[in-house]
């Protein structure tokens, strides 16, 4: 994705502009930089669309058969990054979606913010789309058959007993977990404990977090007793992981009420 190319990243550091820009700050909140992923062109999106497509396919080999993929995107590129992750020979398995106010959209026209006041250039975003996919299951093998043979094939329910469902009310990403990792796409833990356990059907087997970043992925395998690989290539956010997974890992969790997006919902948490 641009906008963790090295060079992109430096602009984002230097506050020198590139892909990341600051958003102005709303309702008193100071607002974390933010790709604008409007701003790529039908080069840009045309390198999104390959690279998922060729990382399908590399994660169609190290894939178990019936093993899923859950890959969080936005409402801007799902259909781009999904659409790629099915030519590769994934199977579409539907979407979770995650219901947060992340703050991002819904700016006045830029530069022309006092002439048209009443217009919102996109959408204040309420949730964010997670895609789920599967490596196909071998012709005429059942779950139950591919659960045996594969430990996979299917999602763990949650520790109540109840289904994973496809809608998960969050948390914006809490203060102190932020402090422990400030990277600009660190997931809360409160929703990662959940994806980790879903993954794994069985509690057997390896979750491989190949976009590493912050090591929220990982630690909160660590958290649950699960097994994880994390792969980083840019060094300053590998240094940061290897410090913050331990303590991510060891941070409590505990259910919350959110009355976001217009929703009274209680979120009890494994």
């Amino acid at each position: 994705m641009k906008e963790y190319d090295f060079d992109q990243l430096e602009k984002k550091e230097n506050g020198n502009g590139g892909i990341w820009r600051i958003p102005p700050s709303f309702d008193g909140h100071v607002r974390s930089p933010l790709p604008r992923f409007t701003a790529l062109d039908r080069k840009e999106r045309a390198s999104v669309d390959r690279f998922f497509y060729e990382w399908g396919t590399q994660v169609m080999h190290a894939l178990r058969p019936g093993g899923h993929v859950l890959l969080a995107s936005n409402s801007f590129l799902s259909q781009l990054v999904f659409g790629a992750l099915v030519r590769s020979g994934l199977e579409f398995r539907g979407e979770f979606i995650r219901l947060v106010r992340t703050l991002r959209g819904g700016d006045r026209p830029k530069n022309a913010e006092g002439e048209f006041p009443d217009v919102c250039s996109m959408p204040r975003g309420c949730y964010e789309p997670w895609g789920i996919f599967r490596k196909p299951i071998p012709a005429k093998m059942t779950v139950a058959e591919c659960l045996r043979t594969y430990q996979t094939g299917g999602l763990r329910r949650l520790a109540d007993g109840n289904p994973f469902t496809d809608v998960v009310v969050s948390e914006r990403t809490p203060k102190r977990e932020r402090e422990i990792a400030n990277h600009p796409s660190i997931k809360p833990q409160s929703l990662m404990r959940q994806l980790v356990r879903a993954a794994l059907p069985l509690g057997e087997g390896v979750i491989a977090d190949p976009f590493l970043g912050s090591g929220s992925t990982v630690a909160a395998a660590e958290a649950l007793g699960l097994h994880c690989v994390g792969i980083e290539r840019y060094q300053d956010y590998f240094d940061m992981a290897g410090e913050a997974i331990p303590l991510l890992a060891m941070s409590d969790v505990h259910a919350f009420v959110t009355k976001e997006v217009g929703l009274e919902s209680q979120l009890h948490l494994i």
